[in-house]
């Protein structure tokens, strides 16, 4: 009974607006006071789980995608994108979604994502006569791509929650991330196939196009670059996680002042503090919630969960269904960090007794949460992208319905029900362990 008051006051208490790290804090001092748990277990216990090196890629990644944002390189990814489906009739959105997953695997973030690429291509899918509420909810839709296409924070906090493998839980959403990139283009261009009032631009010759392909990839270079770097090291095994994040940040900020000048003295200091802030609230986030999942383990939540599931029905599939809806709700109602802390500790070891892997469960964690971000009535992402647009929600809502009913909702169920979708890649570069 205690340990359900303790999640329901985490979920009232975040309705009400108290902020996401005195929520944890509330619920742990439920916890403590009323079943006797001795702090001075609890505390040393917390402490010693923070200090590990793979968090430390959190802070660096969260500046990384800081640097990017200011630094002027969003504007070099869309006009390369833009030479390959600029010139169809609701090519620009296709632009919008890829740069949001390019972007995506250069800032690990979804509101780093949807800032920088929205404020790019809002004002020219306006200028073309796209509808705004279409393309605001499109660029929102796609905002999420940064949570899944590698590197990602949030999955760097799964797998230290899980004790999982850092680079498999990124290979495990390359996937889906992928395959929610395709439904996102295809379901635009279908939307607007009909629009008279959307503009394409004229056709090129194929001299003029491999001439323009050829200085625009030129000036995208050095942003293409920091994924190699990235990635590349990673998934070569030269570098760990925090080292490549380390590398990365060294690497963006000469980029961001000499090469794409949008960096200056004053912007780069707003990229230092919010970063710092950033950090200052995840790192309290995750020190209470390595004592929640202690307290969980104690308490012995996930075979409760566990209990309360197969008493509802024994079918595998219903009750990942169950368990997808629960993360969905909590999607609307969290950021993903606060999501993905939450979810972690309660529901791995609930998937793990399904026989569910841990690595193919990272990928459908992130497509949940991913989807709960832009799953009105809540919609945190959505309402952003509004704001970023200018646009009213109210204006977004069916577009926004429509990208979730037939790309979002597809790439949950393939991701949920198809385990090669997430687990071909960690296969093929780790091995057949997974």
């Amino acid at each position: 009974m205690a340990i359900t008051i303790a999640l329901i006051l985490i979920i009232v208490t975040l309705l009400l607006g108290l902020p996401v790290p005195f929520c944890f804090m509330l619920s742990t001092l439920f916890m403590v006071v009323s079943h006797s748990y001795d702090p001075s277990f609890l505390l040393p216990y917390s402490f010693s789980q923070m200090s590990s090196l793979v968090l430390l890629a959190i802070p660096l990644f969260i500046m990384v995608g800081g640097l990017m944002d200011r630094g002027g390189i969003g504007s070099s990814l869309v006009k390369l994108v833009e030479v390959f489906v600029g010139r169809i009739k609701g090519g620009l959105g296709v632009v919008a979604v890829v740069s949001c997953a390019v972007f995506g695997s250069i800032s690990g973030s979804c509101a780093a994502t949807l800032s920088c690429i929205g404020s790019i291509m809002f004002p020219r899918l306006r200028e073309n006569g796209y509808p705004m509420g279409h393309s605001a909810a499109l660029v929102s839709c796609a905002a999420p791509l940064g949570l899944l296409i590698p590197p990602s924070s949030q999955m760097i906090l799964y797998a230290w929650v899980g004790q999982q493998s850092v680079l498999a839980c990124f290979l495990a959403t390359v996937g889906p991330g992928l395959l929610l990139m395709v439904l996102l283009s295809i379901i635009n261009l279908v939307l607007l196939k009909d629009d008279p009032n959307v503009h394409v631009s004229p056709p090129i010759t194929g001299t003029e196009k491999r001439k323009i392909l050829w200085d625009r990839s030129g000036k995208a270079l050095p942003a293409l670059i920091m994924p190699v770097i990235v990635l590349g090291g990673i998934y070569g095994g030269i570098m760990t996680p925090t080292e490549a994040a380390a590398v990365a940040v060294l690497y963006s900020v000469p980029v961001g002042f000499l090469i794409y000048k949008g960096l200056n003295k004053d912007n780069f200091l707003e990229v230092v503090i919010e970063t710092a802030t950033t950090t200052g609230v995840v790192m309290l986030m995750m020190f209470c919630i390595m004592m929640l999942s202690r307290i969980y383990v104690q308490e012995r939540l996930p075979s409760m969960i566990i209990d309360l599931l197969t008493s509802i029905s024994s079918n595998k599939y219903v009750i990942m269904l169950m368990i997808n809806l629960f993360m969905i709700i909590i999607g609307m109602i969290m950021d993903d960090v606060s999501a993905m802390l939450l979810c972690t500790p309660i529901l791995l070891p609930v998937v793990t007794k399904l026989g569910i892997s841990p690595i193919h469960f990272a990928a459908i964690i992130g497509v949940n949460l991913g989807l709960g971000n832009v799953t009105p009535p809540t919609a945190p992402t959505l309402y952003f992208g509004g704001r970023i647009a200018n646009t009213p929600v109210s204006q977004m809502l069916r577009p926004a319905m429509i990208f979730i009913l037939f790309a979002w909702l597809p790439t949950l169920v393939a991701v949920t029900y198809i385990p090669e979708l997430s687990l071909w890649l960690p296969r093929l570069v780790l091995g057949g362990r997974f």
